[in-house]
């Protein structure tokens, strides 16, 4: 008689590499989540203060090389440049994923990538049945499809929750699809006319990059000029900017060599995602995230077929998509709950993934270049977002005391070896996790 495989363990403990790459893409990811929020709360007091003339100014200024094609204002140059930095960041993020990290194996990367997939598919097709209901566009489906992990990290700083390392690991595993997700559908759904000589020049830049890649060759005077020459061509080609600076990330090296110290992906995050969550994206959230707040604004919110949609595909759509993607998953893959967490958990992750400000902001003025339209989504972004954050902090709040103790088990190193106890004790398994 056969002997019944080991179920396997959803949301347990990660290995220790893991964890601690986890952990330190995370401490990055709240402290620019802090400045993010910060950032879009100066935004909108700006916005709707006796100034607000100042801020229109200053967001609409021109400035570039107009003879290469980047004329650009102030709030495009965040969203197609400094957008572009954060974008890298990601690909390097999910190239990690995909080759040592959650997703390497398709056992491990069934479950976050099913329940990342629902958490896209299941808001889109909330916001298309309430626009369409309301006789309203199809054209903002995509808005409400993105988790934007700094904020949500923000929020969980704010309310301090000892949330366990496997349940922020699963949050920044579906915000790396999110992102993937997102860069594909605005590569393919928001490409304007395409110049095939800069698309061309573009992947001509790419191919150099991996060829450099390929021959180890070292230096960032090889890497910088040729990202920003990418990046220009990929702007005039008429595919959106940001889709360089993802394909970048992807092709970044993140194992290392005998005799490197850290990877080319690690050295190249370690040194980009400070700017990314310091300064890129609360530079983009100030000059994106600025919409007037009035009584007839937030009418739109809610009376709008457009906006609401918006609304209810981050709440109802995230939350429905995520929990039921974890938990269908779980269910056929003949998976187990971590025993120590509840449903109500995976619930609580759910709503947190609501948040979708940065990613949402950007396809929402694709999709709206309407300005009074997109003024409009914006608000319901905003207004989502905000909803979403005060969801999940009533609901992980309520939970904090198990996560409490949690957390304690798993950061508990009494003989200050610099692994925590857990890693080492209990059984072979565990000493096998921590190496």
């Amino acid at each position: 008689m056969t002997q019944a495989r080991p179920r396997k363990t959803v949301l347990g403990l990660l290995p220790w590499p893991e964890r601690q790459a986890v952990a330190e893409a995370l401490r990055t990811e709240t402290v620019g989540g802090l400045v993010l929020l910060a950032a879009a709360v100066v935004a909108l007091v700006w916005a709707n203060s006796p100034w607000s003339a100042a801020y229109e100014s200053v967001r609409d200024f021109h400035f570039g090389i107009p003879a290469l094609g980047l004329d650009l204002s102030v709030a495009h140059w965040t969203a197609d440049g400094l957008l572009a930095v954060f974008f890298l960041v990601a690909g390097i993020e999910l190239k990690r994923e995909l080759v040592v990290g959650e997703l390497r194996t398709p056992a491990t990367a069934a479950l976050p990538v099913i329940a990342a997939l629902c958490g896209m598919a299941v808001p889109a097709a909330v916001y298309t049945l309430v626009a369409t209901s309301g006789g309203g566009s199809r054209d903002g489906w995509a808005v409400p499809m993105a988790t934007d992990i700094a904020f949500a990290l923000a929020v969980l700083a704010v309310i301090s929750t000892h949330l366990p390392s496997a349940l922020r690991a699963f949050l920044l595993t579906l915000a790396v699809v999110d992102d993937l997700g997102a860069i594909l559908v605005i590569a393919i759904f928001f490409t304007s006319d395409l110049n095939f000589r800069a698309l061309g020049g573009a992947f001509a830049g790419l191919v150099l990059f991996y060829v450099l890649q390929r021959f180890r060759v070292r230096g960032w005077w090889w890497y910088v000029p040729l990202g920003v020459i990418t990046w220009a061509l990929m702007y005039n080609s008429g595919v959106h900017a940001t889709v360089a600076g993802v394909a970048m990330g992807l092709i970044l090296r993140p194992t290392r060599d005998k005799g490197e110290e850290v990877s080319p992906g690690a050295r190249v995050a370690h040194l980009v995602h400070p700017f990314s969550a310091g300064v890129a994206v609360p530079l983009f959230a100030l000059f994106a995230a600025g919409v007037g707040i009035s009584g007839t604004a937030l009418t739109h919110v809610f009376t709008d077929p457009e906006p609401l949609g918006v609304l209810f595909g981050l709440v109802a759509g995230k939350i429905l998509g995520i929990f039921l993607g974890t938990y269908l998953a779980a269910r056929f893959t003949r998976a187990q709950l971590n025993p120590d967490l509840a449903w109500a958990d995976v619930f609580g992750l759910a709503t947190l993934a609501g948040i979708g400000f940065t990613v949402a902001l950007l396809i929402g003025e694709l999709a709206f270049p309407d300005t009074a339209e997109a003024e409009h989504i914006k608000a319901a972004v905003l207004t989502g977002s905000l909803t979403a954050a005060t969801l999940a902090a009533v609901l992980l709040r309520r939970r904090n005391r198990v996560y409490k103790h949690l957390w304690e088990d798993e950061e508990r190193d009494e003989d200050e070896d610099g692994i925590p106890d857990i890693y080492q004790t209990g059984s072979a398994g565990a000493t096998e996790r921590a190496r």
